[in-house]
């Protein structure tokens, strides 16, 4: 098997840009675990589920048809637009509370990253879906810092005024909200694996984080035959 790098952390700590660019720099494939959630979120709305139904959302996370590159498919639906919404925070943040569909997802990204060459990024990567990744890495960074970064990301705030000041006052509640959930929930709560490197980026530009995290891989890369 190829390495397996889990990155892990909260909302706006980075590990999307990271992530992406190091699985670049790698040549590896990048897997945003989350996008999943949200997806399925998204598609149980289309399919009138109601997301306070676990077993219902857990049929959904089963058959999905994902396509998880630089865009985001389910069962053919390009959402990567769609799922990038407070609205959609919200709505991944009640189905990721689901055990049933933890099992479900957990279960299918074990199968995506089982060979390796893989860039895993989430929330339970290297405690849950990974806890024998090569390399564990926990992103975090302030509560303000990590609002005023998704305020000004275009993905998330498209139909928004980017960093206007109440604007980030709203998404800072947001953002709590989605930490208090995912750092109580009953399973996989939010939390850093005891064996990985904790890295705050509050401040640190982020070609300094990716560096940080490429010197923990390159010893573990496997040499070519």
């Amino acid at each position: 098997m190829d390495v397996l790098i889990a990155i892990d952390g909260p909302s706006g700590a980075g590990k999307g840009t990271v992530a992406r660019t190091v699985a670049s720099q790698l040549n590896f494939r990048h897997i945003d675990t989350g996008a999943m959630y949200r997806a399925v979120a998204w598609r149980a709305q289309q399919l009138g589920i109601d997301l306070a139904d676990g077993e219902a959302v857990a049929g959904v996370a089963e058959t999905a048809v994902f396509t998880l590159s630089a865009c985001v498919e389910i069962d053919g639906h390009d959402v990567t637009s769609a799922i990038r919404t407070p609205a959609m925070d919200a709505a991944a943040a009640v189905v990721a509370r689901h055990p049933e569909v933890r099992r479900a997802l957990v279960s299918r990204q074990r199968e995506m990253g089982r060979l390796g060459g893989v860039v895993m990024e989430g929330r339970d990567i290297g405690t849950v879906v990974f806890p024998e990744a090569d390399v564990k890495v926990y992103l975090d960074a302030t509560p303000d810092e990590r609002a005023r970064r998704r305020a000004w990301d275009r993905a998330h705030t498209a139909s928004q005024t980017s960093g206007a000041p109440d604007h980030v006052g709203q998404i800072a509640q947001a953002l709590e909200a989605r930490d208090q959930s995912d750092r109580t929930r009953a399973v996989s709560p939010l939390m850093p694996a005891t064996d990985a490197v904790y890295l705050d980026t509050t401040g640190v530009p982020i070609d300094a984080v990716v560096s940080q995290v490429m010197a923990l891989i390159r010893p573990r890369l496997r040499p070519v035959p």
